[in-house]
């Protein structure tokens, strides 16, 4: 497999992360669901100016990126960060920040040469 190859199936597995995190209200679901731990919709919306119909709809989205996931408990739903897909996020972060310090450096290289 090509290294471009390999690239593009990276970009292809982390994009949809990128973009549920996009959206403000998502990533604020995302950082409260990380520090409070799971949480019901109720839960959530509370103090916010989102209804409990948008979350839903935002959490949905965060769940179809791999970044959330829910159980039923009764009549509710409890919601829980997953940060398996965060992880593979800012690895290939790390893989992109990389390859711009290798080309930073040839081009020093090239510069002083």
């Amino acid at each position: 497999m090509s290294r471009y190859s390999a690239g593009m199936r990276e970009v292809s597995r982390t994009a949809p992360t990128f973009a549920a995190l996009g959206d403000e209200t998502r990533l604020a679901l995302v950082a409260r669901l990380s520090s409070d731990g799971p949480l019901s919709i109720t839960r959530l919306a509370a103090g916010s100016a989102v209804t409990r119909q948008a979350i839903t709809k935002h959490l949905n989205v965060l769940a179809s990126a791999g970044l959330v996931s829910d159980v039923r408990r009764g009549r509710e739903r409890i919601w829980e960060f997953e940060p398996k897909q965060v992880e593979a996020a800012r690895s290939y972060l790390e893989h992109v920040s990389q390859r711009w310090d290798e080309a930073l450096a040839r081009l020093k290289t090239f510069v002083e040469a």
